[in-house]
């Protein structure tokens, strides 16, 4: 094999993008477990900008992108810093991995945006295959289809031809859906 590179689970799951690094790995029968430490440098003391002595660590999991048929769950140990000379304890930033309070790492979050917009499979099919709750999922996809779609300035742009179809998602409840698809592209740019 030529241009082979020696193994490597970080390149292989694609955490060396999101700043993190395995250290650990346990298969269980019905998920994966990956510890991660961060590989981004420190922030600094959000007070007076100074850096940071170690302070200790918290545990934060995320769902991440499934790895043979099974959720893959990164648990991403999280090191506290403070600062002496204004007592503040801050935490490393995470953010090239998940969002600020997020359950979903940023490729399992695309993972399930591209489910859904691309593959038509449901939320719950979704959260059954990262491992996580319903709401969970729904959550993330709807955030990032917000940022994605809707707060996209450009979404409109280059649109010529605009086609609106309303049709009954439930009958015996009688819900209206009504669709404004670009019909260039095939694709529908607002839903209500």
């Amino acid at each position: 094999m030529r241009n082979a590179t020696p193994p490597c689970l970080d390149t292989f799951c694609r955490l060396d993008r999101l700043g993190l690094s395995v250290t650990a790995q346990r298969v269980e029968p019905d998920h994966t477990l990956l510890r991660c430490r961060p590989t981004t440098p420190p922030s600094t003391c959000p007070g007076c900008a100074r850096p940071g002595v170690r302070h200790d660590a918290v545990l934060r999991r995320l769902a991440h992108v499934p790895f043979g048929w099974k959720p893959t769950v990164l648990e991403v140990v999280v090191p506290r810093y403070r600062c002496w000379p204004c007592r503040r304890i801050w935490r490393h930033s995470i953010t090239a991995a998940a969002p600020s309070r997020g359950k979903l790492s940023r490729d399992a979050v695309m993972l399930a945006v591209k489910s859904i917009v691309v593959d038509r499979m449901s939320i719950a099919r979704v959260a059954a295959n990262l491992g996580v709750a319903w709401n969970t999922a729904s959550d993330a996809i709807l955030a990032t289809g917000t940022e994605l779609l809707i707060d996209s300035a450009d979404r409109l742009e280059g649109v010529t031809t605009v086609g609106v179809d309303e049709h009954v998602v439930r009958h015996e409840a009688l819900l209206y859906r009504m669709e404004v698809g670009d019909l260039h592209r095939l694709a529908v740019v607002a839903a209500k």
